[in-house]
């Protein structure tokens, strides 16, 4: 059975979900952009990729995905804020997560046909216009609360 682009990653991320996280775990609890992390254990920590990169098939196939990427950073965007976590470092810390999904997937070899080239950059921009929309919202709601 063919199997897109999109489809093999999305799967390679779910079947890794749990070590994809602890490496941005580790990866934001070290980072100096990231203090706020390093506070944190690696058992506060990791529930915040875990969740998303389980999360992800549902946002991405969704029929209405920006709908279903506004719930869910819209609620993030109230954790992160109910938290204390500065806004500049739970964007960082979202950016690095989108990252370390794509260096795992990268490392996995597994998406390299020709084929698969076209597809992959259609996933690649998908999946950027998701985290950049996604983003947009964790800001609007943290100004929200923050301005009460």
């Amino acid at each position: 059975m063919y199997q897109s682009f999109a489809d093999k990653l999305i799967e390679v991320t779910e079947r890794h979900a749990e070590e994809i996280s602890k490496q941005w775990c580790q990866a934001v609890r070290s980072n100096p952009k990231t203090s706020f992390y390093h506070t944190l254990s690696a058992e506060e920590c990791y529930p915040r990729a875990i969740e998303f990169y389980r999360n992800l098939r549902r946002i991405y196939f969704s029929a209405q995905p920006y709908t279903e990427v506004h719930e869910y950073f819209s609620s993030y965007g109230e954790q992160i804020y109910r938290d204390g976590m500065p806004l500049d470092q739970a964007i960082y810390a979202l950016i690095m997560m989108r990252r370390h999904m794509w260096l795992f997937a990268e490392f996995q070899a597994t998406f390299i046909t020709a084929a698969d080239r076209e597809q992959a950059v259609e996933s690649i921009n998908k999946t950027i216009r998701l985290f950049d929309h996604g983003i947009f919202i964790v800001i609007q709601k943290y100004e929200t609360l923050r301005k009460g």
